[in-house]
């Protein structure tokens, strides 16, 4: 299985209060009044004038284990929500791999599961890594993407969203932060998720935390634990309320759960799990050996957790 192999974020220097969104997103008054009181959303982040690029390359610069281990990089992989991020002829992910000095590289982007697609990105890199045979080669992994669409600065009532970026570099076989199992799942039928039509956001609204419970426990069993053995969870930053569902469906402690990002960041895209992870680490709240999960659901609607030993 694979591990991840050093990570770095980076979180810009902005900061939005929501009520300063309202009319940009065409918001009510009790529309924001939701997302703060209920959601427990308060501010977004925001690069006012760098481009995606820039997000990750920021992100990759705070990368130190990547110094000095360029050459061992065999795959640069951009894990993205959105198909089309840049206009035309404009390859984010190629020009980050140039300007890293990792011509030699492989590079092409993930999307396919939206905002799921980070865990997508270790899984494919793993298989890709293993099946090259070898046991030094690394694949270097971006997330960061810019609000630059009113459909993407926002979830329609569920998330607000913001900009942040990680890098961080996957390998076999590694001694920490090693992967002990992943699930996935993708409904289909709720594949034109923006705008869901008919009944589908009721319908949509009751899977939630059944699909969530199902992906999470799978992974915990895959990883031969039970859910009482699991040491932190490390959420996709969408809103407070849905996590504490989810723990009160499944008997999950909420403090448990990493939710201190949600307010101050906004939903950043594929990168809320590896914010999360540094957050966990300058926190204090993932130890040697502690067993964790990165959980996160891409519009269409893909539902993922993979489960960790730190």
């Amino acid at each position: 299985m694979p591990a991840l192999d050093g990570l770095a974020t980076y979180l810009p220097s902005e900061s939005v209060p929501i009520a300063d969104l309202q009319d940009g997103l065409g918001l009510t008054d009790t529309q924001i009044k939701v997302f703060r009181r209920f959601y427990g959303l308060s501010h977004v982040l925001r690069e006012p004038e760098g481009t995606g690029t820039d997000l990750m390359l920021a992100a990759a610069g705070k990368l130190d284990a990547l110094r000095g281990r360029e050459h061992l990089v065999r795959y640069v992989v951009q894990a993205r929500t959105m198909p089309t991020v840049a206009p035309y002829p404009v390859n984010p992910v190629h020009d980050v791999r140039d300007r890293l000095g990792l011509r030699h590289a492989e590079a092409f982007a993930l999307f396919q599961h939206a905002c799921a697609s980070g865990l997508l990105a270790i899984d494919l890199c793993g298989r890709l890594l293993e099946a090259d045979g070898d046991p030094d080669a690394l694949a270097l992994v971006l997330t960061g993407e810019k609000t630059f669409t009113p459909a993407a600065r926002t979830v329609p009532g569920t998330a607000l969203n913001g900009e942040g970026a990680s890098a961080f570099l996957v390998r076999q076989d590694g001694d920490r932060d090693r992967v002990l199992g992943y699930v996935t799942r993708t409904h289909g039928r709720f594949n034109a998720f923006l705008p869901l039509t008919d009944d589908a956001p009721a319908e949509f609204q009751r899977l939630y935390p059944e699909a969530l419970a199902e992906v999470v426990l799978g992974a915990v069993e895959q990883a031969g634990l039970t859910l009482d053995e699991l040491d932190l969870i490390l959420p996709h930053n969408v809103n407070r309320v849905s996590w504490i569902r989810f723990c009160q469906a499944v008997g999950y402690p909420p403090e448990r759960v990493l939710l201190d990002n949600v307010p101050v960041t906004g939903h950043c895209f594929c990168a809320d799990p590896f914010l999360n992870y540094q957050s966990a680490r300058d926190l204090g709240r993932l130890q040697p050996g502690d067993r964790y999960l990165m959980v996160a659901v891409g519009l269409g609607a893909t539902f993922s957790a993979m489960a960790f030993q730190h």
